[in-house]
């Protein structure tokens, strides 16, 4: 008997479709993962599933339709009932608006090669560390708390146009919180890696010791601006929003911070101070995500018809300057700029951005040093402005050092306004977003940046 590989399901879906033209992916994941709560691993497991995406296109007299069926398939008769399900809803579709000529003939010279797995054994440095770091905890009465998961994603893109291409995508991310036994104090750290080669638990726990320690004096503080330092973590938490939204069409279209008034984008103007970067590159070390795109639907910032489209370094802000949005083909044909897909990585860098968050505590005479941000919502989309909430950890900083910590506190801030008027920059380091980080985009390199003015809008109490 023959085996079912992601290949054959692939060429099953081009072969049974019956739509004019068929785009098949495939994604082929491994995870592992590892709980912990009160000082005590709780759970562990590895899962594996195989999903399916069929679009179908289907030529009318009046164009193109469309219809895209996704779900869980591992046999050819599950992928079939899958195709028949895309091509019914093509069918009956009305023509597509971002209709292009499919993209042909590309091919990846590893097509042939098996899905990559992971299994729980990507732990097996960490898991160790994590028991002598629960050790530690107890002994200095302190609580763990956190999650570790590694997944390796194996993506196949197929079509009846000729495109047979093959992307292995590692990704993890390891988060924990450490208390105090009266659960009084609270403390998070968190991050991003490829494989948990570089990441070790009881540097993670003697970090949690040092901001809880930190936590032994607390001071409230009222509302108002503050000299801030906002970490890595925390300004990837606010340049992934700068980045969701910057949607050319809706631009175009005058709805949001990148729109021109009138109709127009902003693209050649100067939005942020100069010297600032911000772009994506899915060869940047330590970052690499798929170099092609991948889209199982249409919207604003996607097309199905880009499926298989190459992607490269884009650079969104150049020197203070927009130069790009996220642009399908269908997009860029409206605004008369060249065709800029969406990247699965970000990256943001500052030339005067040097030495590290360290540093800009010790140059801060009085103000405030951040963990993270979440529950972060959008308030006004014609300036970008969000708002949200100061978690697991704000700190006063005095002449330099660490005092204590302070309340939490509901922010209200632009991105895209912080990056005009920040104040200080470290260099660009690995980053992890805490709001998006664990379900939606995981790679990011950000700065510390330390803004003199934080808008912290009123007290909160959040832990």
């Amino acid at each position: 008997m023959s085996t079912t590989t992601p290949q054959s399901l692939v060429d099953q879906a081009v072969a049974v479709s019956t739509s004019d033209d068929c785009v098949v992916i495939v994604h082929d994941t491994t995870s592992a993962n590892l709980r912990w709560a009160n000082n005590t691993l709780t759970t562990n497991g590895v899962m594996h599933g195989i999903s399916v995406t069929v679009i179908s296109f289907v030529r009318t007299s009046e164009g193109v339709a469309t219809g895209s069926v996704s779900g869980s398939a591992s046999t050819q008769a599950q992928v079939t009932a899958l195709v028949q399900a895309a091509d019914a809803a093509a069918r009956l579709s009305s023509p597509a608006e971002d209709a292009n000529e499919l993209v042909r003939d590309r091919v990846s010279p590893d097509w042939d090669e098996s899905a990559v797995p992971t299994d729980i054994h990507v732990y097996d440095a960490f898991a160790p560390a994590l028991g002598e770091a629960f050790g530690r905890a107890s002994a200095a009465d302190r609580v763990l708390y956190g999650f570790v998961n590694h997944e390796v994603s194996t993506t196949y893109l197929g079509s009846t146009t000729g495109l047979r291409l093959r992307h292995v995508q590692p990704t993890g991310h390891y988060a924990c919180t450490g208390k105090t036994v009266d659960l009084r104090e609270s403390a998070w750290v968190g991050g991003a890696t490829r494989d948990f080669a570089d990441v070790d638990a009881l540097a993670l726990d003697a970090e949690l010791a040092q901001r809880l320690a930190w936590g032994s004096r607390r001071v409230d503080l009222p509302a108002g601006r503050y000299d801030t330092i906002l970490p890595p973590t925390a300004v990837a938490d606010l340049m992934i929003d700068a980045y969701w939204y910057a949607g050319a069409r809706v631009a175009w279209e005058g709805q949001s911070v990148y729109s021109q008034r009138g109709v127009g984008t902003r693209i050649g103007e100067t939005i942020t101070a100069p010297g600032v970067h911000l772009f994506s590159d899915p060869a940047y070390d330590g970052l690499e995500c798929a170099p092609f795109v991948l889209a199982s639907s249409s919207d604003n910032e996607s097309s199905v018809f880009d499926n298989g489209l190459p992607l490269a370094r884009t650079d969104w802000i150049r020197d203070g300057e927009l130069t790009s949005l996220l642009q399908t083909r269908h997009s860029a044909a409206m605004t008369s700029q060249p065709v800029t897909p969406a990247v699965d990585n970000l990256v943001l860098a500052v030339d005067s951005g040097t030495g590290s968050i360290e540093d800009l505590v010790s140059g801060t005479e009085r103000g405030l040093l951040l963990t993270c941000l979440w529950y972060i919502r959008e308030v006004d989309p014609q300036s970008l402005l969000l708002t949200g909430l100061t978690r697991d950890g704000v700190y006063l900083v005095e002449n330099g050092e660490i005092i204590g910590s302070v309340n939490n506190f509901r922010f209200n801030e632009s991105p895209v306004d912080l990056l005009r008027r920040f104040s200080h920059a470290s260099a660009t380091v690995p980053s992890f977003s805490r709001e998006w980080g664990d379900d939606y985009f995981s790679r990011t390199a950000t700065p510390a940046l330390r803004v003199p003015d934080f808008n912290m809008s009123s007290v909160s109490q959040a832990m």
